[in-house]
């Protein structure tokens, strides 16, 4: 198989998975090592494909899909009801993000789609060899969040907001995000 060959099979096989694949996994299946792999991402990302490297693995980005910024604010026991609110609604936490005063904005991607999805994330942060971003800015935190339509957007926005984890967004954050 040649290196475009290769690649274009990495191409269809992340678009055809319904969960992230790993590099490892990738080069396992193209009998490739995981760093042609991250090359190959890097090519194909170059051409112009929407692939996004999650803690997972990679995906493809979706298109076409509404995007809303919420703030938000909650304590680590209620961070699997926050994401799982948003699933559940068919909302897609594209990332996290906290705007630490001292070393400014720190962004990493999540792509949790699913109930599955929050299930590995909560069993990373669990396992104990990290903590959720959120806890270096005492708990607040943004997450960009997808859906299709930005009505579903307005209803995760009012189940966040009763359940009290959405925040205010002070001045200096409405000018900076």
């Amino acid at each position: 198989m040649t290196a475009a060959e290769r690649r274009k099979k990495i191409l269809s096989l992340i678009k055809q998975s319904d969960k992230p694949l790993s590099g490892a996994e990738l080069g396992r299946l193209t009998g490739v090592s995981r760093q042609v792999v991250v090359q190959d991402m890097a090519l194909l990302r170059t051409e112009g494909h929407p692939i996004v490297a999650t803690a997972r693995g990679y995906v493809i980005e979706q298109a076409g899909k509404c995007v809303r910024m919420f703030k938000l604010c909650h304590t680590n026991e209620q961070t699997e009801d926050e994401l799982t609110a948003i699933v559940d609604l068919g909302g897609c936490v594209l990332d996290v993000m906290v705007n630490h005063r001292i070393y400014g904005k720190m962004t990493a991607p999540l792509n949790i789609r699913n109930r599955r999805d929050v299930q590995g994330f909560m069993r990373d942060i669990q396992s104990g060899k990290s903590t959720a971003l959120m806890n270096v800015t005492s708990g607040y935190h943004f997450h960009n969040v997808s859906a299709d339509s930005e009505e579903i957007l307005d209803e995760i926005e009012q189940v966040l907001r009763d359940r009290n984890y959405l925040s205010q967004l002070l001045p200096y954050e409405k000018e900076d995000i």
